[in-house]
């Protein structure tokens, strides 16, 4: 479309520029949640996701918040992307969707978080009330859909980043499992293809494990955004942020015009 409305969280503006580079924490307890937090603070990159998945109170809702609270102020104004990802997408918790909205709808209202992860195949009343509550809130939504069972064909990507959008949220997202080359080139031209012909928002997309190449080269082909990790990773294929910031520069300038 050409005409991408970019996302502001706190002083960051994605969808412009270098994409952004995430950073999972991952940790089970309190404790080394913040720890990690502290010992990312000095290194290169653009903001947290945070798989409260992970913490081993995530049902608890009042010692997620707290948590969140205390991240924040290590953190400052680094942006925190909070996902409760579910084990049918790959996460490490079972949660009905009851629970999950709730837990959603408290960490966008407690004001410690910029943005929040929806899995947009979660059922579309679901997904809606997921999405009004948090954007009544004033909090962001990356709208994901993940398969870690294999890449579907370029058109239902394709059609997943719509739907995404279609349901309002401010970042689509795809994530799935390459099993040849063959599927990380579907990954990119769906990429390509939402980014130039449908989004009016950033969108990020990725092929994990062997498909670690869409993890460094979406700039070329529509993708926002990128995970690296410090330490930890939380999925098949993310490489040290050292490295990626690396290669993200580099082909950031080798695509700007030349004067």
């Amino acid at each position: 479309m050409g005409n991408i409305r970019t996302v502001k969280l706190r002083g960051l503006e994605i969808g412009a520029g270098v994409p952004k580079i995430i950073v999972p924490i991952v940790a089970k307890t309190a404790e080394d949640i913040l720890e990690k937090a502290r010992e990312i603070l000095n290194c290169t990159f653009d903001f947290v996701e945070w798989r409260v998945d992970f913490y081993e109170d995530v049902l608890n809702t009042q010692k997620v918040l707290y948590t969140l609270k205390a991240l924040r102020a290590i953190l400052g104004e680094r942006p925190i992307l909070v996902t409760a990802r579910t084990k049918e997408e790959g996460g490490a918790v079972d949660i009905d969707m009851d629970t999950y909205t709730v837990l959603n709808t408290a960490v966008a209202q407690s004001g410690d978080a910029d943005i929040i992860d929806v899995q947009i195949f979660s059922g579309d009343e679901v997904v809606r009330k997921n999405i009004d509550a948090i954007h009544k809130a004033g909090c962001r939504v990356v709208g994901s859909y993940h398969s870690f069972d294999g890449t579907p064909g370029k058109d239902e990507l394709v059609s997943c980043m719509k739907k995404a959008q279609d349901m309002g949220a401010d970042i689509p997202k795809v994530a799935v499992m390459p099993r040849s080359r063959a599927d990380v080139i579907a990954l990119l031209d769906a990429t390509q293809e939402m980014h130039t012909k449908y989004a009016d928002r950033p969108i990020i997309t990725m092929s994990m494990g062997s498909g670690v190449i869409s993890r460094l080269c979406g700039e070329c082909f529509g993708s926002a955004a990128t995970f690296g990790m410090i330490g930890q990773a939380s999925a098949p294929g993310q490489i040290p942020t050292e490295q990626l910031t690396i290669v993200l520069s580099i082909l950031h300038q080798a695509l700007s015009p030349q004067s």
